[in-house]
């Protein structure tokens, strides 16, 4: 018991450091893209870390289908992709954070990621 109020007391000493550098990964996080694809690159769609699409490209092929139903699930399946993608970056993003503050991997705290 009195080891888990030792780290909790370190951890709060810490808070200033913690902020500061969760204010910098929110910054990182419009930096940080992923792009995902479908219908062998008929669809291409861009994130950010803020889990915003950037774009959304179609290729002439993919317009000539003429198949509104494809489409949608060819835009969703690419951003599905995409999404994974940057969920990816951003996690080991946090770990960085993370273990430069010392905390331990995987370490979820409200609102910072």
């Amino acid at each position: 018991m009195f080891k888990e109020l030792g780290q909790i007391t370190t951890l709060m000493k810490m808070l200033p450091k913690i902020k500061e550098e969760m204010d910098n990964f929110q910054q990182k996080l419009a930096t940080i893209t992923a792009e995902g694809d479908a219908g062998g690159g008929m669809v291409t769609v861009k994130v950010n870390g803020k889990m915003e699409v950037l774009s959304c490209t179609l290729t002439d092929e993919a317009m000539k289908l003429n198949d509104r139903e494809m489409l949608e699930d060819l835009i969703k399946a690419a951003t599905n992709q995409a999404l994974a993608k940057v969920r990816q970056s951003n996690a080991e993003e946090m770990n960085k954070v993370a273990g430069g503050l010392g905390l331990p991997p995987g370490l979820s705290l409200p609102g910072l990621g």
